[in-house]
């Protein structure tokens, strides 16, 4: 295993009572422009002394992992879920202890999404991409410093297909989140 494959990075809320390590290399980094993500970023920023989830382009930042080789360490108790419909196959995972968003997980996906801004600051990967410019706020630019698609794009998508054949086409069940965040899920 080469060393970044071997690297553990940590990532923790804001108080540092919920602590999460991924090792090895993560899947991808980037940002994403969904309506989706802007609407549940300023949802979970509207939380009473929540950290930052928006940039100021109204995108999100994210670094996505094999759900095999992530895992809380400490301060499971203190996880709920947000999900914008009783539906969403997607939830949003805060610490509450101080408010701070620590992840994304598309339930019935084999990878899971942290928060890049939980990452420590000197680990975190660089973005690689921008997603789903498509639904960019209107006043909004998107720059030119890093490839930029208009939906997801096919590269990201074939790192996941590889992420998952190397788990066997396996989807692990994540189970340390305790359930809905009171009064903010839907």
């Amino acid at each position: 295993m080469s060393k970044s494959e071997n690297r553990t990075l940590n990532a923790q809320c804001n108080c540092g009572r919920v602590q999460m390590h991924a090792v090895g290399r993560p899947i991808v980094a980037t940002a994403c422009y969904c309506a989706s993500c802007r609407k549940a970023g300023a949802l979970l920023e509207a939380i009473p002394g929540a950290a930052p989830v928006l940039n100021s382009d109204g995108s999100t930042d994210f670094v996505l992992f094999r759900k095999d080789r992530i895992d809380c360490v400490r301060g499971a108790d203190q996880l709920r879920e947000h999900r914008l419909t009783p539906t969403s196959k997607t939830r949003r995972v805060v610490a509450t202890c101080c408010n701070a968003p620590m992840f994304l997980e598309f339930t019935s996906g084999h990878w899971l999404t942290l928060y890049r801004h939980r990452l420590d600051k000197d680990a975190r990967p660089p973005l690689q991409m921008r997603v789903m410019t498509r639904d960019r706020r209107a006043d909004v630019s998107v720059k030119n410093d890093l490839p930029s698609y208009a939906g997801h794009s096919g590269k990201s998508m074939l790192k996941l297909i590889g992420a998952w054949a190397a788990m066997a086409f396996r989807s692990p069940k994540i189970d340390y989140v305790k359930g809905e965040l009171d009064g903010h899920g839907t």
